[in-house]
């Protein structure tokens, strides 16, 4: 993955500053808007993926685009969390900073 371990929140903490319930996090990872891992035995996401109360912009369609090239869920956060001197920083951190169609171009050509 990453040089530096990525900050991962629970799904309690997700909701809390998404200011919604577990049961919508839930939905959200179901529909495809988040993506989360089981790290030390409990679910979590990536503290990135959650902007100022919102899921970051375009991560809907990076997960989709990611799937759609055969990436699992945890190859797709290991992808999204991975440095790319590209970008620069990591694919996440570019959607954060409302750069999403330059990751996009990435995950298309990830593809092939």
């Amino acid at each position: 993955m990453t040089d530096t371990p990525p900050e991962w929140l629970t799904l309690p903490d997700v909701a809390e500053r998404l200011d919604i319930g577990v049961n919508k996090v839930h939905q959200l990872l179901g529909d495809g808007c988040l993506l989360a891992q089981r790290v030390d035995g409990v679910l979590r996401i990536p503290t990135v993926f959650i902007g100022a109360g919102v899921v970051i912009k375009g991560l809907q369609g990076t997960i989709t685009l990611l799937r759609d090239a055969g990436y699992d869920d945890v190859a797709a956060i290991e992808w999204l969390l991975r440095p790319d001197e590209s970008l620069p920083g990591t694919p996440a951190q570019a959607l954060a900073d409302n750069r999403g169609t330059e990751v996009k171009r990435r995950a298309q050509a990830s593809a092939f």
